[in-house]
């Protein structure tokens, strides 16, 4: 299980990153500070196995998992930074990494399986924690069941997402998520749920008291965006 002090160190990450508009005031179902439902490519992840394979030099070919550091190691150029890459991206700056060891340096990389799409719920819920989505497409509503539900005292009509936006930064929204609706936004790997049991305007002074217990230097980020 996540330890709760990450979950909440991530949501404090997004919602300072977003404080400038976070004040302004609430308008019908949701309040949607730089939000988007614009759903980015598909980027590497710490777990994902991918196949690499070089026609030019095949026994170089094989099969190498991300690391935790959002790394994997190859012969002649060592570790390569893959996080947050797509799978052209990566092949691309493989390929360049060893011009200088093969005359053609051509590169062909697929992703032969996904690591988990977590998420993470936390607040009111009766198990906070980190869940792992299931294979089909599942609402945030739906999400929100895995840890149980909202708990007795939750403000589960102010809940509160937090997601990366397709340039790497947070994005932030409130949500009315209790009961299920056909227009609840589907969940996406990385995102934060947090129920309050009060009022969105009150999560700041919640923040707040928890702040003194976030571990020191505590980043929300992967290479430099979110993971």
């Amino acid at each position: 299980m996540i330890d709760r002090r990450l979950i909440l160190a991530g949501l404090l990450t997004g919602l300072a990153g977003c404080a400038a508009n976070a004040s302004r005031p609430a308008t019908g179902r949701a309040i949607d500070t730089a939000w988007s439902d614009f759903e980015p490519p598909y980027v590497l992840f710490p777990g994902d196995e991918l196949d690499i394979a070089l026609p030019s030099a095949p026994e170089l070919n094989r099969s190498v998992t991300v690391g935790p550091d959002g790394r994997i190691s190859m012969p002649l150029i060592g570790h390569v930074s893959a996080a947050d890459l797509s799978l052209h991206e990566l092949e691309t700056r493989v390929s360049q990494s060893l011009v200088p060891h093969l005359v053609r340096p051509a590169v062909e990389i697929t992703l032969r399986r996904a690591a988990p799409s977590k998420v993470w719920i936390d607040g009111q819920v009766r198990t906070p924690g980190g869940y792992d989505l299931p294979g089909e497409a599942i609402t945030v509503y739906q999400a929100l069941l895995l840890a149980g539900g909202a708990s007795v005292g939750a403000r589960a009509g102010k809940a509160v997402l937090v997601r990366r936006g397709s340039d790497g930064q947070p994005m932030v929204r409130t949500l009315d998520l209790r009961a299920p609706a056909g227009n609840a936004p589907r969940a996406r790997r990385g995102d934060i749920i947090f129920v309050p049991r009060n009022t969105v305007g009150e999560i700041g002074a919640y923040m707040t008291q928890v702040r003194d217990a976030l571990p020191v230097g505590f980043s929300y980020a992967l290479n430099g965006r979110w993971n």
